[in-house]
This record gives C-alpha cells, sequence and structure tokens, in this order.
C-alpha cells in the first residue's frame, strides 16, 4: 500500500449522525481541560509548545532498527510521581496518560470527587488501541521465559475500555462509563455522546475525551508498512508538515486530552467558570475504504454540516478549525477540499499534529481542548513545518507564528480508519 493511500481516514457515503434530521440542541458547558501531550504535562505546556509552531518530533531509541523511528513522546511523566507508586504494575501507559489529564480538567473544573454525588457522574474515553506496549512486553516475556513470567494484570492493562473503567475508580464515578473505539475520530467521538448523556439526563458531569500511547515497535511497523509514516528521517523535527506540498505521511504521537462537561445551567449555577460552550455534534461512515478517504467528502461534508445544524450556525460564522490534518498526502487533500466547499475560505485553519503528532484515538480530544482555547485567547496556533502550501489546498491556513483574532465559534474536525469521521462545534462563553 502506497504512502498515498494509507494512514488516512476513509471518508464517504452514508453517514450516522450526518443526515437532514439534526436541529438545534441545548449547547453544554466546558468547565475543565486537562493535557498532557509531547508538548509538555499540563495545558499550559501544551498550548504553549503548539503556540510556538516547533515540533516535538525526534528519533526515538525504542525504535531503533525500525523503517521508521521517528515519533512525538510525552516527555517526563513518572507515573510514580503523577500517577502513584503502583500504577507502573497496574496500568499501562495510555491509562496513565488519561489520569493524569483527567486529574488537572477535574481540579480546572473546581470540582472534588470526595463531595460530588458519583452516581451521577459519567466517564466517556476515546481510544482506539489500548495498552499495545502491554502486549508487546508481556508476549516477550512468554517466549522468553515462559507463562509463568505474565503478569496476572495483563488483561486488565490491555483493554481500552480500562482508561474509562480506571478513571472512575480514581475518581469514585460510578455514572455511565465506556470507551469510544472510531480509530483517529475517537476522542472527538467521546466528547460528542458525552454532551447526548447530558441532554438524556443519564448524568450531571461528564469526564470525556481521548487517551492513547500507541508508541511501540509493532504499532509503528504496522504503520510504517501500510506507507503511512514520514520517513524524513534526517530531519525528524520536520517530518510532519500538515498541508504542506512536500508532505509525506504522519509522525506517531501519544498524549490524552481531557474536558469536563456539565449542561450550561448547571454549570452557571454553581458559580463554575464556563471555558466554552460545545453546540453542535456530527458523525457520519464513509462505507467505502479500510484506510483510504472517500475522493469526494461526501461523509466528511455530512458530518459537518450536522453538527452546525445542531449548533444553529451557519458556514460563516464559523471563524477557526482546528482539522485533523495529519500530514498524508490524500488526507490533507480530501480534507482541504471539503472544508472549503462546506465553510468557504474565510476560516483560520491550523493542524496541531506539526508539533504533536498523529497521537491516533487521543487525537480528536487533544485538538477539542486546543480549540476551546483558541477561542478563550482569540488566538490560533501555527501549523508547524508549513513552508509551501500545496496549491490544491484552498483554506487559510495559518503558518509561521500564531494569528491574533477574534473568534466565536470554532469547528474541530476528526477522521479515523474504518471512514468514521466526527465534527465538533464550540462557541465562546
Amino acid at each position: 500500500m502506497s504512502a498515498a493511500t494509507a494512514g488516512t481516514p476513509a471518508t464517504a457515503g452514508a453517514a450516522a449522525g450526518g443526515g437532514a434530521a439534526a436541529r438545534p440542541a441545548a449547547p453544554v458547558a466546558v468547565t475543565g481541560l486537562g493535557l498532557v501531550t509531547a508538548a509538555g504535562i499540563g495545558t499550559e505546556a501544551t498550548w504553549d509548545g503548539v503556540c510556538a509552531g516547533v515540533s516535538a518530533a525526534a528519533r526515538n531509541p525504542a525504535l531503533d532498527g525500525l523503517p521508521v523511528d521517528i515519533s512525538c513522546t510525552v516527555p517526563g511523566l513518572d507515573p510514580a510521581r503523577h500517577v502513584g507508586r503502583r500504577s507502573i504494575l497496574m496500568h499501562d501507559r495510555f491509562t496513565q496518560l488519561a489520569i493524569v489529564a483527567a486529574r488537572e480538567a477535574v481540579a480546572d473544573a473546581g470540582l472534588d470527587p470526595r463531595h460530588w454525588d458519583g452516581a451521577r457522574v459519567g466517564v466517556v474515553v476515546g481510544c482506539g488501541l489500548g495498552g499495545v506496549s502491554t502486549w508487546e512486553e508481556q508476549h516477550r516475556r512468554m517466549l522468553e521465559h515462559g507463562p509463568g513470567k505474565v503478569s496476572a494484570l495483563l488483561v486488565p492493562m490491555l483493554v481500552p475500555n480500562m482508561a474509562a473503567g480506571n478513571l472512575a475508580i480514581d475518581l469514585g464515578a460510578t455514572g455511565p462509563n465506556f470507551v469510544t473505539a472510531t480509530a483517529c475520530s475517537s476522542g472527538a467521538t467521546a466528547i460528542g455522546t458525552a454532551a447526548q448523556l447530558l441532554r438524556e439526563d443519564a448524568c450531571d458531569i461528564v469526564v470525556a475525551g481521548g487517551a492513547e500511547a500507541g508508541v511501540s515497535p509493532l504499532m509503528v511497523t504496522g504503520f510504517a508498512q501500510m506507507g503511512a509514516l514520514s520517513r524524513r528521517l534526517g530531519e525528524p523535527a520536520a517530518a510532519s508538515r500538515p498541508f504542506d506540498a512536500d508532505r509525506d505521511g504522519f509522525v506517531i504521537g501519544e498524549g490524552s486530552g481531557i474536558l469536563v462537561l456539565e449542561r450550561e445551567a448547571d454549570a452557571r449555577a454553581r458559580g463554575a467558570r464556563v471555558r466554552s460552550l460545545l453546540a453542535g455534534y456530527g458523525a457520519s461512515a464513509d462505507a467505502h475504504h479500510l484506510t483510504a478517504p472517500e475522493p469526494e467528502g461526501r461523509a466528511v461534508l455530512a458530518a459537518v454540516r450536522t453538527a452546525l445544524r445542531q449548533a444553529g450556525a451557519a458556514p460563516g460564522d464559523i471563524g477557526h478549525v482546528n482539522a485533523h490534518g495529519t500530514s498524508t498526502r490524500l488526507n490533507d487533500a480530501v480534507e482541504a477540499a471539503t472544508l472549503r466547499r462546506a465553510l468557504g475560505d474565510g476560516a483560520a485553519v491550523t493542524s496541531a499534529k506539526g508539533v504533536l503528532g498523529h497521537t491516533l484515538g487521543a487525537a480528536g480530544a487533544i485538538e477539542a481542548a486546543l480549540t476551546v482555547l483558541a477561542l478563550e485567547r482569540s488566538l490560533v496556533p501555527p501549523t508547524a513545518n508549513l513552508e509551501r502550501l500545496d496549491p490544491g489546498v484552498e483554506l487559510d491556513v495559518v503558518a509561521g507564528a500564531p494569528r491574533k483574532t477574534s473568534i466565536d465559534t470554532a469547528l474541530s474536525t476528526s477522521f479515523g480508519f474504518g471512514g468514521q469521521n466526527a465534527a465538533l462545534v464550540f462557541r465562546a462563553a
């Protein structure tokens, strides 16, 4: 499979959540943010790194000898210090990332799990892979030393649902609890699903987002074999270059983004700081190809239009788009054409993947949090490594430096293998 077709989300025809029946819905308040990315641990570290526009990609010694050994990894994460002394024995890295981000988000929301009604708190986390590093390590132990050396916690460390399960344990949240797995749109799907739970009164608070730690030899090899990863090995910091004419694939990354969501009236009644309003969500399926986008972007367009209708927004209302922007040939081309068709060229567009790499199932949640910050701060971060805009990309893609601009309404888009698409519309509070 060529780099032109692999590593790109599938996107085409009919779609759940993409139909004309979408109606304006009550917006949901974002009251807390938590981020753990290759730019640093914490929301401010990530925001500063993305605004600086300097890629976090580097050669990774753990990937030595592989066809591609570039990744974006979280610096300085110490499980014993950031999660707890027993975490290294109990949690895969994707769970550790989720816990750190969720604790920050809950504290940012001004909530204390010791005093909330846990039965009214839900957890929805997106994750595409689960504990792949644990799987690889324990399989190697079995082959080299026999089954007696395999951890008794292998299964609860690797299954993807434990991102949500461990957050429930850590936070005392006994409401609805599950993981969404829609590949690279998983985090955005989780946030949209969380808003639905609140509107249905299934809970009063939802801790929602995504977590992924897919930087493992097997996963990196798999993506490399597909032709999805950049081969710019001699200059790793320049490898991820969304919408650039010379892009040749993505750089794999890891991280977590968690948002605390509440009904707006509830949040304001308790005096919470409302950071933004989640106003619209659209989802769709390409029904086209395992990995390649449907060339016309019809289902992507359906998801975007559904999100706009649910938000009661017109295309011209969107002042900023945090694009999926993977740095793969086809994904960027199809996404750019579809955004142009859906919105015109008036929105300031960026992709965080130039700095953070592609965090797979966490990407949609991390980028949703960055969209909230862009609205709050009236600032659009640059797209790192964008030196020569692809002539086919007819969008206003921000590059070089952050752009100061007043934004009232913004869109975040996410797409995944299997043709699973998600779009989120946020409004300034």
